[in-house]
């Protein structure tokens, strides 16, 4: 009697999981696979939950396939609501809360990333919500019913996107930030002043150089206490800090980790058969947290796990900016890039370009009708990693 093949095990089932499930099973249709998920394990796509409140979307109208749909298109085996308790890296199995042990061929963990969170104080720090995944949002969600005023902790690109999206249901959002300005870490001086004027113009507050210090509850809302003695009152307060790599079971195994899970160009961890994508894998020393980063590793990774060793390629990758009151893609330069930014403003756009001293183009970004040039500066940057 045939013996049966040892499953690669993917420990994750957001859009990092899937796809390297995916783009495997195109070129292997028999190894057994199996896909552990903390959460339900439906099928959706994370980058939606900022912007879906403007298309009347509920947690459950935002999934486009339920786990087992997925389990059938993928043939695969799908352990949803299950948690990795340990990982053996000898042994090459994965202990979970279940009681099960399972053994792996090749082990990929799609991990994610956590909410940063402040150390708050205050008697209302437990009603601060975040969102970053479908419970997340259908906590969020609900809450939103009775809500005229969100206070938002972060105006980076998650808090500026939230903030836009929370205008499409009549609510007033106010971003609470310790830098000066907008988006700080993607766009320029003179374009992330563009952008903060596009969107205060569209009802957004802000309140720049500050941090919160205290959420206390208040006539059925709340206020939050800022590190300048001003107090916003609000319905309801996000934090959208920040991501933070979930690192923790590839620590406890004894992996390689720093700001997230070490890998090479193959996706392979300090460990034989252990690979890691998406939001917590740190590659060549990055760590993206977009889509394309995480299509270009999967893709990469699906051709490893199928017998082809295929190194992942970084092009250049614009990000969309989900904010219709200013439409905005970045491209920003490598954070090691030594140069200088460049603003072309206009009435209806903004061209910025981070160039070396040479010239050449390290990252741009693109605003109102300028966001058609996004393909053609693309084209002439080099790739992050080619």
């Amino acid at each position: 009697m045939a013996s049966i093949a040892t499953p690669i095990v993917i420990v994750g089932s957001g859009l990092a999981g899937y796809t390297v499930a995916r783009e495997f099973r195109r070129q292997d249709k028999d190894t057994p696979l199996v896909i552990v998920s903390r959460d339900g394990a439906g099928f959706y796509s994370k980058p939606m939950l900022s912007n879906a409140l403007a298309g009347n979307k509920t947690a459950a109208t935002l999934v486009m396939k339920p786990a087992e749909k997925m389990a059938s298109e993928l043939n695969a085996t799908i352990k949803a609501r299950t948690s990795v308790l340990h990982v053996d890296t000898a042994a090459k199995n994965v202990a979970l809360d279940n009681g099960e042990v399972l053994p792996y061929r090749d082990l990929v963990l799609a991990l994610g990333a956590d909410p940063i969170r402040l150390p708050l104080e205050g008697d209302a720090t437990a009603q601060v919500l975040s969102v970053n995944d479908l419970d997340d949002y259908a906590r969020f969600a609900e809450r939103l019913d009775a809500a005229k005023t969100v206070a938002i902790l972060g105006a980076g690109l998650i808090g500026c996107e939230f903030a836009n999206d929370l205008l499409a249901r009549g609510i007033k959002p106010v971003l609470i930030d310790l830098a000066d300005r907008p988006l700080p870490r993607l766009l320029p001086e003179g374009a992330s002043a563009r952008f903060r004027s596009l969107l205060e113009a569209a009802g957004v507050r802000f309140h720049f150089g500050v941090v919160a210090s205290r959420v206390d509850g208040f006539d059925g809302g709340v206020k939050v206490l800022l590190s300048n003695g001003h107090v916003v009152e609000a319905d309801l307060v996000l934090s959208a800090i920040g991501l933070r790599p979930r690192t923790d079971i590839a620590r406890n195994a004894g992996l390689a980790v720093n700001r997230g899970v070490v890998v090479n160009r193959l996706l392979s961890s300090s460990s034989a058969q252990v690979y890691a994508v998406g939001d917590c894998a740190e590659v060549e020393g990055h760590t993206l947290p977009f889509v394309m980063p995480l299509m270009q590793q999967a893709r990469a990774l699906a051709s490893t796990l199928a017998g082809t060793l295929t190194p992942v390629v970084y092009p250049a990758m614009p990000v969309v900016v989900k904010t219709p009151a200013c439409p905005t893609v970045v491209c920003p330069p490598p954070l090691t890039a030594s140069g200088s930014w460049t603003n072309e403003l206009s009435e209806d756009g903004c061209v910025s370009h981070f160039s070396a001293e040479d010239g050449t183009l390290l990252g741009f970004a693109v605003m109102g009708t300028a966001t058609s040039q996004k393909q053609a500066l693309a084209a002439r940057m080099a790739a992050l990693l080619a």
